[in-house]
C-alpha cells in the first residue's frame, strides 16, 4: 500500500479496549468507541497503547483488534498502532502487520523488559533501524515515557531521527516535557517532524508553547482538548489558555486518580460501552473516586459522557 506524504498534527487520543464484565473482548463496544472518537473530532486515533491495556492482551487478541480497528475506521482518520516489544523481531513483525492493515503510523517504546533488561544506545538504534525496514513508507513514533525506565537523551533522539528517517515523530512524556520538547526541536531541526506530548495532555499548554504540534491524550475529552490546540496554533494563546483552564481539573483527576480507567468509566456512563471492566490485576475504580470523576466530567460535558444516550 502506498501512502501519501502527510504530516500528522493535532489530537490523536488513545482508544480504550472495552471488555465484558467477565473479561472478554467486547468487539461491538470497540466499534462504538471508535465511532465516538471520530465524532469527537479527533485528528487521529492510537490503538493498542498502554492506555489500551496492551500489556493485558494476547497476541491473537492484538491481531483481532488491529484488523477490526483499521477496517472499522476505514480511513476516516489516521490510525497509529502501538507495536512495542523487547524483541526486535517481534516488534518488526507487529509493525509489518500494522502497515499491511493500513495503519498510518507505528508507535514504539525503546526495548526494555522490567528494570534490568534494556538495550544500550547502539542496541536501541539498531532496534529502530530494523523496525523501520518493516515499516516501509510508514512513519514511526518513539514513545519516551517513564514506564520503560530507559533514559533517552535529546542528543540520542535527534541522532535516531537523522539516522533512521522513518523515525519522525516523538511522544515525550518524561518529567519536564516542555523543556525536552524544546531542546529536541532545536537539536533535531527538520528531522523532528512531529513533536507530541502525551500523559493525558496534563502539561499541554507548556508543551504547545515549547513547540509541540500534537498531543496524544486519552479518549475521555479530546473534543474539549482540540479547541486548545487549534486556538494555540492559530495564535489565540489567551483563548487556548482559557479553554485549557476549564478542563484541567478533569485532566488532573484522570491523570492522578484514575489512570486508564477514567475513559472507560465516562464512556460507560455515556452509553458508549456496556462495561468499564479492566483486566486483573488492575482493579475497578473505588466508587468514591468514580463519583468524583463523573462530577468533574459533568461540569465540562465531554461528548463521551452523552454520546450513546
Amino acid at each position: 500500500m502506498t501512502r501519501p506524504s502527510r504530516r500528522y498534527t493535532g489530537v490523536h487520543p488513545v482508544a480504550p479496549t472495552p471488555f465484558t464484565d467477565d473479561g472478554a473482548l467486547d468487539l461491538d463496544g470497540q466499534r462504538r468507541v471508535l465511532d465516538c472518537m471520530v465524532d469527537q473530532g479527533v485528528d487521529g486515533i492510537a490503538i493498542l497503547a498502554n492506555y489500551s491495556e496492551q500489556f493485558l492482551l494476547t497476541d491473537a487478541e492484538r491481531d483481532t483488534l488491529v484488523d477490526l480497528c483499521l477496517a472499522h475506521v476505514r480511513g476516516r482518520v489516521p490510525v497509529t498502532v502501538t507495536c512495542s516489544h523487547f524483541s526486535t523481531a517481534v516488534a518488526a513483525a507487529r509493525v509489518a502487520k500494522a502497515r499491511a492493515a493500513g495503519a498510518a503510523m507505528a508507535m514504539l517504546m525503546p526495548p526494555y523488559h522490567g528494570t534490568g533488561l534494556r538495550a544500550d544506545e547502539a542496541g536501541i538504534l539498531a532496534h529502530f533501524a530494523r523496525v523501520a525496514d518493516a515499516a516501509g513508507d510508514m512513519p514511526i513514533m518513539v514513545q519516551d515515557a517513564p514506564l520503560s525506565g530507559v533514559q533517552l537523551s535529546v542528543a540520542f533522539l535527534a541522532k535516531l531521527a537523522r539516522e533512521v528517517p522513518a523515525v519522525r515523530y516523538f511522544k515525550i512524556e518524561m518529567p519536564g516535557t516542555a523543556t525536552k520538547l524544546r531542546a529536541l526541536i532545536e537539536t533535531g531541526g527538520a528531522a523532528i517532524e512531529g513533536p507530541f506530548d502525551g500523559e493525558e495532555s496534563i502539561t499541554l499548554m507548556a508543551d504547545l508553547d515549547a513547540g509541540a504540534t500534537g498531543t496524544m491524550s486519552s479518549a475521555l475529552l479530546p473534543d474539549l482538548i482540540k479547541p486548545v490546540v487549534v486556538h494555540h496554533r492559530e495564535g489565540r494563546r489567551r483563548e487556548a489558555a482559557s479553554a485549557y483552564a476549564r478542563i484541567l481539573p478533569l485532566i488532573n483527576y484522570e491523570n492522578r486518580q484514575c489512570g486508564l480507567r477514567a475513559t472507560k468509566a465516562v464512556m460507560m456512563e455515556g452509553g458508549v460501552i456496556r462495561s468499564d471492566a479492566v483486566r486483573h490485576p488492575l482493579e475497578a475504580l473505588h466508587p468514591a473516586t468514580r463519583a468524583g470523576l463523573l462530577e468533574l466530567a459533568r461540569e465540562v460535558d465531554p461528548l463521551a459522557l452523552r454520546w450513546g444516550r
